[in-house]
């Protein structure tokens, strides 16, 4: 399964609330109907005070080829759709995002862990379960990672994926992981992307921090572990990120959840 994640910054003059209100009320019924697009999720900010962006929007596509042709490839924080639901979104963009600021990724996902509803997933593509809709409502912290300098994309690769991994999907209170992998990493703005679910907020924030930095310092367990290894892979100030709660806005074909289920 590929995945557009789009880091969204509100245009100038319109407050975060004014943003959401037509994000969710004017463009995401356009979104959720672009051609090839199988999942819509939507993350809002826990902090919108703090947070780096306003929102982000991730949809899957089983087609890559479809994905571009819908919302262009990598190199370019804009794109130009020439037809469909998918040139009906571009034109709408411009009525509440900053473009050119609003960073944007495209990978392949890899399930890393998966323990939401008591259930256990390691290493396995795109399953069942990501279409299932059962991360609507939970927390997550989204790290955009940047490798440190010296260092190629491969080799950032295979050290986040054999030496670190294993331990942060031990992080206490993480009930999913997912890792994303750039499908064109030449041109991609990021190395991966790491995404870790949380059914508790205060957890969440015990083991990464919360919003308004870029870094952060547990105290204890397998997140102090996992923070102790960053230092030997990321660029830690220059990895952006992102805390929020998930709204499932289409999964299959159907509309489904609205990101209050849980608490």
């Amino acid at each position: 399964m590929y995945k557009h994640v789009a880091l969204l910054v509100r245009q100038e003059g319109l407050s975060h609330e004014e943003f959401v209100d037509h994000w969710q009320t004017t463009h995401t019924p356009i979104a959720r109907e672009i051609e090839g697009v199988v999942r819509y999720q939507q993350v809002l900010p826990t902090d919108p005070e703090n947070a780096e962006f306003d929102g982000l929007a991730e949809l899957y596509f089983e087609d890559l080829e479809k994905l571009y042709d819908a919302l262009g490839s990598e190199g370019s924080r804009d794109y130009d759709p020439d037809q469909g639901k998918a040139k009906e979104a571009r034109e709408d963009v411009n009525n509440f995002l900053a473009v050119e600021e609003r960073p944007r990724f495209i990978g392949e996902e890899i399930v890393q862990k998966d323990e939401v509803g008591g259930d256990s997933v390691e290493r396995s593509s795109t399953s069942d379960r990501t279409k299932s809709g059962d991360t609507d409502g939970l927390y997550k912290h989204s790290a955009f990672l940047v490798r440190q300098e010296g260092m190629t994309h491969d080799e950032f690769v295979d050290y986040w994926q054999t030496n670190h991994t294993p331990i942060a999907r031990e992080i206490e209170g993480v009930v999913k992981y997912n890792t994303v992998i750039p499908t064109d990493p030449e041109h991609a703005e990021f190395d991966g992307v790491a995404e870790l679910y949380f059914e508790d907020l205060e957890k969440l924030y015990d083991a990464l921090g919360s919003e308004g930095s870029r870094d952060y310092d547990p105290a204890r367990g397998k997140a102090k572990e996992a923070r102790e290894d960053v230092n030997n892979f990321l660029a830690v100030e220059e990895r952006p990120r992102f805390i929020g709660r998930e709204r499932l806005v289409k999964a299959d074909g159907e509309r489904v959840g609205t990101g209050g289920g849980r608490r």
